[in-house]
C-alpha cells in the first residue's frame, strides 16, 4: 500500500501520543472524526500500525544494564538457525534479536538488573543456546538516540 501524506501524518502524530483520542488527532490533520478513524483502522489492518505501547524508562524498572550480544552458531542449515531463533523469542531479557551480515550471525539486545544478573544471564542462558560458537558482549554506557519512533518519510509500504 502506498501511504498518502495523510496517513504519515497520522503515522507520526501516533508514534508521538498513541493516546491522542481520534477527535484531537483528526483535527490536528484537518479532517473529520470519521474519515479519521476510517483511515486508522485501515493502517491497522494493513498492519502499517502493528500495536499501541507504553514506552517505558528502562533505569526507573531497575533495568540498569544494557548489552549487545553478537552471536555466531556452528551450523548455518536452516533448522539450526531456526532453533536458535525459536530459543531467543521465548529468552525475556532478550528485548530484541537481528539476523545479521559481516562477521556475526545474530545481534541481541539484552537488558538486565545489574551487571551479575546479566553475567548469570550470559553464563547459564545464552551460551548454552543451541549452535552457539562464539558470542562478544558489548555494554551500553550511554543511550544517545534510544529508538523510540521511526522517521515518516514518504515512502511505499
Amino acid at each position: 500500500m502506498a501511504l498518502s501524506l495523510t496517513d504519515m501524518k497520522i503515522l507520526k502524530l501516533l508514534q508521538d501520543d498513541a493516546r491522542v483520542t481520534n477527535q484531537v488527532l483528526a483535527e490536528k490533520i484537518g479532517m473529520s472524526a470519521s474519515p479519521c478513524w476510517r483511515k486508522v483502522r485501515k493502517l491497522e489492518e494493513n498492519e502499517v500500525i502493528q500495536g499501541y505501547r507504553a514506552v517505558l524508562n528502562r533505569k526507573k524498572i531497575g533495568l540498569g544494564v544494557m548489552v549487545f550480544i553478537r552471536v555466531t552458531i556452528d551450523s548455518h542449515s536452516e533448522a539450526e538457525a531456526k532453533k536458535f531463533e525459536e530459543e531467543v523469542t521465548a529468552l525475556e531479557d532478550v528485548v530484541a534479536c537481528y539476523s545479521i551480515g559481516g562477521d556475526a550471525d545474530f545481534l541481541l539486545q539484552v537488558v538486565s538488573l545489574d551487571l551479575d544478573s546479566y553475567a548469570d544471564f550470559a553464563m547459564s542462558v545464552v551460551r548454552r543456546l543451541p549452535g552457539i560458537k562464539e558470542m562478544q558482549s558489548m555494554f551500553v554506557l550511554k543511550e544517545i538516540k534510544p529508538l523510540v519512533t521511526y522517521p515518516i518519510k514518504k515512502l511505499s509500504v
